[in-house]
């Protein structure tokens, strides 16, 4: 009798964690609605890798472009999630392209996406880009951009990473526990194992944590300090794993924490200062729109999004950025 209900009770936990793992690939969808409102815009359909279509937004600078910058929504979500944070490097002069993954948005249908699948997305976008680019990733979007940069190393000039983790079955399991802790402590193990199956065991070995030994790109990693979703160590694990110097790391307050201490090795936020990073807007005599001024500009980003000068003990002329991977002011005439 007990050795039949045993059975039973784990053949019923397998068939529904089996359900639980297609419910949680289809919910939530959390779309937002925030349209482009500068620059050239064109809004298009693009071909993916599965025979469907991809919704993207092109926004050209009403001047002559720095460069293109690709940004990669997180899980949810939608191409309207990062028209803020394209805003801003718009702004400053560059191309800004936007697209909702499979699944996502009003791109084409496509069911169990996983990061492997939004890195899919991401390089379709590349192959209709033709040209290197800077490689914005949110959240899951983060770890698609580090996947797809592994893919295409000459394609990617350098790589933001915003709210990402390291590894990816520990990343999940603590989604899920801040989701609702009885399923993240009873259901997501499973739920989480029969996702590595469905994805062939490769869960891990995409993990941005294991990618990240071979990146040859500068990194910019952002996080909240109070992220509770993926929680600061994770961050701090990814950026431990890129070759030394490779990686820098920008943690933020959120409201939860604007009073508490950093973590070792990390800074807060003094007010926005986008020039360590970013050059210089193209001089009004270049024909580029006239932008706001970075801080105006940055008020629209996450609490923490804006970079400050310094960096590990370097300024970020040292490390590069301005003169390897941002162009200087447009040339006029």
């Amino acid at each position: 009798m007990w050795i039949q209900l045993t059975i039973g009770g784990m053949a019923a936990y397998l068939i529904l964690t089996l359900c639980l793992t297609y419910l949680v690939h289809r919910i939530p969808r959390a779309p937002v609605t925030d349209v482009p409102d500068w620059g050239r815009i064109t809004d298009t359909r693009i071909p993916a890798a599965d025979g469907g279509w991809l919704e993207v937004w092109r926004v050209d600078p009403e001047g002559p472009s720095r460069g293109i910058v690709l940004l990669a929504h997180g899980w949810s979500r939608n191409r309207d999630r990062m028209v803020k944070r394209a805003r801003i490097f718009g702004e400053l002069g560059f191309t800004t392209v936007m697209h909702s993954a499979r699944d996502h948005g009003n791109s084409s249908a496509r069911r169990l996406m996983n990061a492997y699948r939004f890195a899919e997305d991401i390089e379709s976008v590349l192959d209709w880009v033709r040209e290197p680019v800077l490689l914005y990733g949110h959240s899951m979007g983060a770890a698609a951009a580090m996947i797809a940069a592994a893919h295409r190393p000459r394609r990617i000039r350098a790589l933001f990473l915003e709210a990402s983790y390291a590894r990816t079955r520990a990343a999940l399991r603590s989604l899920y526990r801040d989701y609702n802790l009885i399923f993240g402590l009873f259901f997501a193990p499973m739920v989480v194992l029969w996702m590595d199956i469905f994805h062939r065991f490769r869960m891990d070995s995409v993990s941005p944590a294991r990618l990240a030994r071979e990146m040859d790109v500068p990194v910019l990693i952002i996080h909240g300090e109070a992220d509770s979703k993926f929680p600061l160590r994770y961050a701090r694990d990814l950026r431990d794993a890129f070759p030394a110097g490779r990686a820098e790391f920008y943690v933020g307050p959120t409201p939860a924490t604007a009073t508490a201490a950093s973590p070792p090795g990390t800074r807060r936020p003094s007010g926005p200062s986008w020039t360590g990073i970013f050059p210089r807007p193209p001089p009004e005599g270049s024909g580029d729109r006239r932008r706001a001024s970075i801080q105006a500009a940055s008020g629209s980003f996450p609490a923490y999004l804006p970079v400050p000068r310094q960096a590990a003990g370097r300024t970020a002329a040292s490390f590069g950025w301005n003169s390897r991977f941002f162009p200087g002011p447009p040339q006029t005439g």
